[in-house]
């Protein structure tokens, strides 16, 4: 069947209504060459788009949840460490450690709760007294539910948090700071602050971290002991897997846990890639071939906005803000804002870091740099150096850590990640500045001063400021940026 359009007159173009008519002519035969062109597609071509776009989607929108997953299921699977027990690292982290940005110049405490079976789980957090922690509490989303410590909302008093079930409808004990995660799984990362890296003050921080104790509220008269089991030799890898892997922990994450009204719109494109709540999810054929083009775009995607740059912290730096700001103010305000949900800025963020911080910039903050002063990236081959500036704004310690470009994990196989000021031994310039060295071999006389890198691969940046001050908000101090240098023979 043929379908004839006549054009409107000339007379009617020149009258008031030639704008309306065309348009609607125009939009009209664009629709008609949209159905065109849908006859053309098979329905197994159809189904097989549809497979593709809505993996690109859930694996942007699942990224938060299935990092979560795959630090559960690498403490779960490879070490002695139990849900609503604590795991740590007992001493500075090394390479071994393959989580995500992690720091290397304090010790790791790690616990990851679930209320389902036990009800309301206990978290007691120290006071400050022989030690200190930076203790950031999230659900498995990775929302901010609360900072500890020193610095967080106990002002380093101490305090017992109170993870509570989903559905819980009871009466919040006396003395306890109630946590409504919406989730029955959820974690917190507690780092215990090292005073220097001697042998001495890492056995004190381990000491104060083990006065963390985590229990259920059902034991609260006659808690038992908290367990701890050290993970420091494993190889403890949750870099983000990009291949089916992704989507069978995206499956456990729905299966297991209630879905928060603002994500049932994921149900129906998920259903899509079979997962459903209910249902085992399993791919074939096609299906699983779409499903690994979905994910291979994604990956591109968000590598893309990754290598596009975050936001500069300084300006005519290449020192950014850690994560898009839109998702900070998202993340502080509980993603309760009713015309702002920044999945992508959250996609893109678990990509490359985990955790979350309700105050950002109290207690720590970061700054990413994935390019040196001319704007190149970094080459794990060549020479680098870092001048920081004196009097820097920190009430704790400063440190830089030098991080596999591809993997965002600590290079593989180096002697050490990072330098920082409670490193010990560091050289100091008469200024007060420090020149610290990023290359595969040290430069001569500066071992002290260097981070090693692989000359195989590219690398990336991040500085860590741990009680940060008002001049570094100020701009009053300002990091400069990294120069790449002849190496030394």
């Amino acid at each position: 069947m043929r379908t004839r359009l006549e054009f409107p007159s000339s007379s009617l173009l020149r009258s008031g209504r030639t704008v309306r008519t065309v348009g609607t002519v125009v939009a009209l035969l664009c629709g008609l060459a949209s159905l065109a062109g849908a006859e053309d597609q098979s329905a197994e071509e159809l189904a097989r788009r549809t497979v593709e776009r809505r993996a690109v989607e859930a694996v942007i929108w699942g990224m938060p949840a299935v990092n979560y997953d795959l630090m559960l299921q690498e403490m779960l699977t490879k070490t002695a460490g139990k849900v609503n027990q604590v795991i740590y690292w007992g001493r500075p982290l090394d390479w071994h450690n393959q989580t995500l940005t992690p720091n290397p110049d304090t010790l790791y405490f790690m616990a990851f709760f679930n209320t389902k079976d036990v009800g309301p789980i206990v978290i007691e957090v120290p006071p400050a007294d022989g030690g200190s922690m930076n203790a950031n509490i999230v659900n498995l989303w990775q929302e901010p539910l609360e900072d500890a410590g020193l610095l967080g909302i106990d002002k380093g008093n101490g305090i017992k948090l109170l993870m509570l079930p989903p559905d819980f409808s009871g009466q919040v004990p006396e003395g306890y700071s109630a946590l409504r995660p919406g989730t029955h799984g959820s974690y917190g990362l507690f780092r215990s602050n090292l005073a220097s890296h001697a042998d001495a003050d890492i056995a004190k921080s381990v000491a104060y971290g083990k006065r963390l104790r985590v229990y259920p509220l059902s034991q609260a008269a006659d808690p038992p002991p908290t367990r701890f089991a050290d993970v420091g030799d494993t190889v403890f890898d949750t870099t983000i897997r990009y291949d089916e892997r992704f989507f069978e922990g995206l499956d456990r994450i729905v299966q297991a846990e209630p879905w928060f009204a603002r994500d049932r719109a994921m149900i129906d494109p998920l259903r899509a890639i079979g997962i459903e709540k209910g249902k085992p999810f399993a791919t074939s054929g096609d299906a699983k071939q779409a499903l690994a083009s979905g994910m291979r775009e994604a990956r591109a995607w968000l590598e893309a906005k990754y290598a596009a740059g975050l936001p500069p912290f300084f300006e005519g730096t290449h020192w950014t803000f850690p994560a898009p700001p839109e998702l900070v103010r998202a993340a502080q305000a509980d993603f309760a804002e009713p015309n702002h949900y920044p999945v992508d800025a959250r996609g893109l963020t678990y990509s490359y870091g985990y955790i979350g911080i309700k105050r950002l910039g109290t207690g720590q903050f970061y700054l990413i740099n994935i390019r040196d002063k001319a704007g190149k990236s970094y080459d794990g081959s060549e020479t680098y150096r870092l001048t920081v500036p004196p009097n820097p704004p920190v009430g704790q310690y400063w440190s830089v850590t030098a991080y596999d470009r591809q993997t965002h994990a600590l290079i593989r196989n180096v002697a050490r990640a990072s330098r920082a000021s409670n490193s010990g031994g560091l050289q100091t310039n008469a200024d007060g500045s420090v020149d610290l060295y990023f290359a595969p071999k040290a430069p001569a006389g500066q071992e002290a001063n260097w981070i090693p890198t692989d000359p195989a691969r590219q690398f990336e940046l991040m500085f860590r400021l741990y009680a940060p001050t008002r001049a570094l908000f100020e701009r009053a101090w300002v990091l400069p940026d990294v120069e790449k240098i002849a190496a030394q023979r």
